[in-house]
């Protein structure tokens, strides 16, 4: 009973219209703000219903002289007056996303490339992402919630039943909610500049291990090292471990 249902949900077509939805949802409580100017927008959102995915302008892969490869760009790039420049990326996904996650780090490698402020926006993080991540500069919103498309509310039902999938969490539609509003609206323009201190501070190890340069045990490590004040290369004092 739970495997059908299981593989409609990772369909590809769905999987594209549902991580379309919490992008849209950010797209519109951007709009409604005006502390920060951004970049990314849906166009036809009323031209026909979600059960097809909406087109999307994406921002430019480049600021000035730095430039990601034009098939790696953020889904949103917003300028704060005085943090500058801050990428937003959405992941519409139920795996709790940890710091060494592909998607974590491709992120962060076009953040660091562009020197834009990392700000992350998923269903859900475990301590340890805010963690390592939040001594750098990385900024991160628990949504709590998965949206799916209005288009498939059968499936969402199915899923969210608690005798199948149990995924009580499923919330249908893109429209934003009062959590996520109050995060672009108010949060986000107010942690931007402390957070592009950190940033700034800890850009190089961000950078080189985002570029595969180097593992997270070690990124980790050094970042723990650097926040306590300690030598970064190796610990010294027995029974000190990495995060």
């Amino acid at each position: 009973e739970q495997e059908p249902i299981h593989q409609a949900l990772q369909a590809g077509s769905l999987t594209s219209r549902m991580g379309q939805a919490l992008e849209i949802a950010v797209f519109k409580a951007l709009k409604t703000q005006s502390s920060l100017k951004f970049f990314g927008r849906c166009r036809d959102l009323d031209a026909h219903d979600d059960s097809q995915l909406y087109s999307k302008e994406e921002p430019p892969n480049y600021i000035g002289i730095r430039e990601t490869p034009t098939d790696q760009r953020l889904d949103f790039l917003v300028r704060h007056p005085e943090a500058g420049w801050a990428g937003i990326e959405v992941k519409n996904i139920r795996e709790w996303l940890y710091p060494n996650r592909v998607e974590i780090i491709d992120f962060l490698y076009k953040c660091t490339v562009l020197d834009a402020v990392p700000v992350l926006i998923a269903r859900r993080f475990p301590w340890v992402t805010f963690h390592v991540l939040g001594i750098c500069g990385v900024v991160v919103h628990q949504n709590y919630n998965q949206l799916l498309p209005v288009a498939d509310s059968p499936l969402a039902e199915q899923a969210k039943h608690k005798r199948l999938l149990g995924y009580h969490d499923i919330r249908l539609g893109n429209e934003p909610d009062a959590r996520l509003i109050h995060f672009i609206h108010d949060n986000l323009p107010e942690v931007l500049p402390s957070a592009l201190e950190k940033f700034d501070e800890y850009k190089d190890l961000l950078a080189a291990f985002s570029a595969r340069e180097m593992d997270y045990d070690e990124f980790a490590g050094r970042v723990r090292r650097r926040n306590q004040g300690l030598p970064e290369d190796a610990d010294y004092n027995i029974g000190e471990y990495d995060y």
